[in-house]
């Protein structure tokens, strides 16, 4: 084991060595971002480069353990990667559900034989993986979900529907929550592995007010899901569940933080221009791009302070509802400013100037994420009650 001064040392060096000016730049567009998968194609050589060297090395999941296709790094370590590539703006090499929810959750509760098949699959970016929990009528009572499995001795015979699925129209395959047991409303809920190109599989996008559709509604019609694709035990499905949004939710609080690459109040002042002071000439926006600056300041210190706490296992369980709140409530409030900011032009909805509305585009697409992965509201009733302990109203 090298000191930790000796592996940033390494480390910036194989960055430097590794890491293409391509790849150091903000990200323009959704094919900036890699997802992989069996129909992916790299935007350009520098992506490619970039995500090879990053899976020979173990990088594209540095935590998990070398015979997973990480790279078996200890926190510390991986909290060392994670500040370098920060301080050159890298891109992350790999963008994946299975990565940020999936992965833990088979760390935790997947036999071997799932670990060694999964977790490769999902370290070399062989996989895209969508979620399905959510249905029409179960998204915040999601234990009431109908979705059904039959029992038929060495498969399950799936049928059911699914909602807000994002990116099931190009996922390879689902990590689904499946009735097993109607009897039973906790423990009768099934945690299946199944793929996307089964016969009886059918998505249909849904176009949201942004004018993009990331999510689509998902069908099943007799899907075969055979008996070793369950996580964890039968009927027990649940159990997995809660773990697993923990991670989703930490997932979606890190949207917080933007690309990290400027301060807010730095990337308005290119816009609304400066003062004869040289500060940005408005100063409502200024105060308020302050205040916002100083908050994403805090978050970023929480966020450590908690993964910290979380890969020693000293977090507690709300943590993550936590986190979800905040990132959530800080990410609306960003693009709120980068609105006001931009003015009407914000506006714009489809020049290539614009690209193509980005900026109200994502500014809409914010909106959702105090719904996605539990409600602001939900939030707000766990933290009240685990956290500061305040009786039922």
């Amino acid at each position: 084991m090298i000191d930790l001064e000796t592996f940033r040392a390494e480390t910036r060096e194989w960055l430097e060595a590794n890491c293409p000016p391509e790849m150091r730049e903000p990200v323009r567009d959704e094919r900036d971002v890699c997802w992989g998968g069996r129909d992916w194609t790299f935007k350009n050589d520098a992506q490619k480069a970039w995500f090879d060297a990053c899976v020979a090395k173990g990088y594209t999941v540095p935590e998990w353990p070398k015979d997973y296709g990480g790279a078996g790094l200890s926190p510390e370590e991986g909290k060392i990667l994670r500040q370098e590539m920060g301080r050159i703006k890298a891109r992350p090499p790999l963008s994946s559900f299975g990565i940020w929810m999936l992965g833990p959750a088979l760390l935790q509760f997947g036999t071997e034989e799932q670990k060694l098949h999964y977790l490769n699959d999902i370290a070399q970016g062989k996989i895209r993986w969508c979620q399905g929990y959510s249905e029409p009528g179960s998204g915040s009572d999601l234990v009431s979900l109908q979705t059904y499995g039959e029992d038929k001795g060495d498969h399950w015979v799936v049928n059911g529907q699914k909602v807000w699925t994002s990116y099931a129209d190009k996922a390879d395959w689902i990590f689904c929550l499946v009735r097993t047991d109607k009897t039973n409303k906790y423990q009768g809920i099934s945690f299946l592995l199944f793929d996307m190109a089964s016969e009886g599989v059918s998505t249909k996008p849904i176009l949201l007010i942004s004018g993009n559709s990331p999510f689509c509604e998902t069908f099943f019609d007799n899907v075969k899901v055979p008996k070793d694709q369950i996580v964890g035990e039968l009927n027990r499905g649940w159990d997995v569940a809660k773990y697993l949004l923990g991670h989703e939710r930490e997932m979606i609080s890190g949207g917080g933080l933007g690309d990290g690459s400027l301060s807010l109040g730095s990337k308005m002042v290119t816009g609304l221009g400066k003062d004869a002071m040289g500060r940005m000439d408005e100063p409502m926006l200024r105060a308020q791009a302050a205040e916002f600056d100083v908050d994403a300041i805090a978050f970023k210190a929480m966020s450590e302070r908690f993964v910290d706490e979380m890969k020693a296992k000293k977090n507690h369980p709300a943590t993550p509802n936590m986190m979800k709140y905040a990132g959530t409530e800080l990410n609306k409030r960003r693009h709120e400013l980068v609105m006001a900011a931009g003015g009407s032009e914000a506006l714009e909805w489809e020049s290539e100037e614009s690209g193509g509305g980005a900026k109200a585009r994502t500014w809409l697409r914010t909106k959702a994420n105090s719904i996605e992965g539990g409600t602001s509201e939900v939030m707000l009733n766990v933290i009240s009650k685990r956290i500061l302990e305040l009786p039922d109203s």
